[in-house]
């Protein structure tokens, strides 16, 4: 018999290769593990919003309670209509209080008083009208007595508030190939129109990128920042006010300076309970949240007083035009330059977390703060480091869309995100790539609400629900992983929230 060759009698280059194999195996199953997780929580959150759909579509309701079907001799609309012989089935062979008579044209509900001579009939007189069951009588089935019916409902009820969503967040593939075909044949006019939906939610994303980023780096180095919304404001502040009080510099000056400000002022907003935490141990939770309310109260006090615009609004002046973000596209699509600053600072968050050494001691002090001090790392100093880039994260985001979108600073500037950015980092398990797609799916999201609040008549809070509910499910995972029977073994590959210690 011919025997294997040994590890030891293989060549170099295969004994690499084959060395390296397991740990090949072991990320992609990691990989797996940190994927499959989210994207079944987006599903199951998706299947449970439709519940609530349905839930709340009178249509849909009525179609699994009182599905209307009128007798008709002959029967020839299956639709609308029931032949006798069936209706016999499920009725009793007069008329009953609940069904409806045609009455000179007009459909009268059968009741024992009436109330409402407009649309009631008494039973007797339904009766005198109508003394056996026939054509002119419409009874109410159920779902179990037409149970496709009421299926067919709630698939056009689902299927028209999820194609909306769709839709309102990608655009209509069809009215897309047309605009690039008439573009091809020279009429890009249609392009603006085709795109505006996915060019929106590009524009929704990009100051969740940045908010999410901010949270996730205070995951990372072990602190629970509450306060990105406070910091949100600061920023916001801190460049209007260089956005239209510095006049005269090009723009390749005063963008980046009104920029940086936004940077700065939520920086050094964030640094304040980064400080207190280091030095007193007081909890970055109640810092940050108390440090919400001191920037609101500020913020109000600001735009009503001396950063007023002329005027009885409570909004800042304009900045000046050489404070703005280009436009990428013409009017009516709005996004701009500031997205791809928010994707390069995805990238730089990256590159600091896991290619340098600040970040490699900010992610240690996270991880064990005790082993951190013990290795002669600076716990004062991370904390607050890592509270200011949290910080400037939140305020940049302001300064991105003041600068990018509206051009001034109104009192009731955030649309949430501060709040939102806790659950973006939880998604994206606090790492930068899982951030940025995090925030495309919640900037998806509330783009395309707006279209399903308009043509499926569906409530923008069923967006919110499906954003809590995947929250929810990346939260505790096990929940998925007893849901769809997931036996993998259980290795903490790194833990999402920060501990009481500040461990990470």
């Amino acid at each position: 018999m011919v025997q294997e060759p040994s590890s030891h009698d293989r060549p170099a280059p295969e004994r690499r290769r084959a060395a390296g194999r397991p740990a090949r195996r072991h990320i992609e199953r990691r990989w797996l593990r940190e994927l499959i997780t989210p994207i079944l929580a987006i599903l199951t959150a998706f299947v449970l919003s439709g519940i609530f759909i349905l839930a709340t579509d009178v249509e849909v309701v009525n179609a699994f309670t009182r599905i209307p079907r009128r007798v008709a001799a002959p029967f020839t609309d299956p639709a609308n209509e029931i032949s006798l012989e069936e209706a016999l089935r499920y009725h009793p062979p007069e008329v009953a209080v609940g069904d409806s008579v045609i009455v000179g044209g007009r459909t009268l509900r059968v009741v024992e008083e009436v109330s409402d001579p407009e649309t009631e009939i008494a039973l007797q007189e339904a009766r005198d009208l109508y003394p056996e069951l026939g054509p002119g009588v419409i009874i109410y089935l159920n779902f179990f007595n037409k149970p496709e019916v009421g299926v067919r409902a709630a698939w056009n009820a689902i299927r028209t508030a999820y194609g909306a969503l769709l839709e309102g967040s990608f655009g209509s593939p069809t009215r897309m190939a047309e605009a690039v075909g008439a573009w091809l044949q020279g009429d890009p006019s249609q392009l603006a129109t085709a795109f505006y939906p996915l060019t929106e939610s590009l524009v929704a994303a990009t100051p969740y990128i940045l908010v999410g980023l901010a949270v996730a780096l205070g995951f990372r180095a072990g602190l629970f920042n509450i306060g990105a919304e406070g910091q949100y404001f600061v920023g916001g502040l801190t460049s209007v006010l260089v956005g239209y009080s510095i006049r005269g510099l090009p723009l390749a000056i005063h963008l980046p300076l009104m920029l940086l400000a936004g940077v700065v002022g939520g920086g050094i907003w964030g640094a304040i309970p980064g400080l207190l935490k280091a030095t007193t141990g007081a909890h970055e939770v109640i810092n940050t949240i108390m440090m919400n309310y001191i920037a609101f109260a500020v913020s109000d006090w600001l735009l009503s007083g001396p950063m007023q615009r002329p005027g009885f609004r409570p909004i800042s002046p304009e900045i000046q035009p050489s404070a703005m973000l280009p436009k990428l596209f013409p009017s009516p699509i709005r996004l701009h330059a500031g997205f791809f600053l928010a994707l390069a600072c995805a990238a730089l968050v990256y590159w600091l977390l896991f290619r340098t050494t600040i970040g490699f001691e900010l992610r240690t002090v996270g991880a064990n703060p005790r082993a951190a001090r013990y290795a002669g790392i600076s716990i004062t100093r991370n904390y607050v480091l890592a509270m200011f880039l949290s910080g400037g994260l939140a305020g940049l985001a302001a300064g991105n869309d003041i600068s990018g979108l509206i051009g001034y600073m109104p009192n009731a500037f955030s649309a949430g995100y501060g709040f939102d950015s806790i659950a973006l980092a939880l998604l994206g398990r606090s790492h930068p790539v899982g951030v940025v797609l995090a925030a495309l799916l919640f900037g998806t999201l509330r783009a395309g609400a707006t279209r399903m609040q308009s043509v499926a008549r569906i409530p923008v809070d069923i967006i919110e629900i499906l954003q809590a509910m995947v929250i929810i499910f990346i939260a505790a995972p096990e929940i998925i992983r007893a849901l769809y029977r997931l036996r993998w073994t259980r290795e903490e590959v790194g833990r999402v929230l920060p501990s009481e210690t500040g461990s990470s």
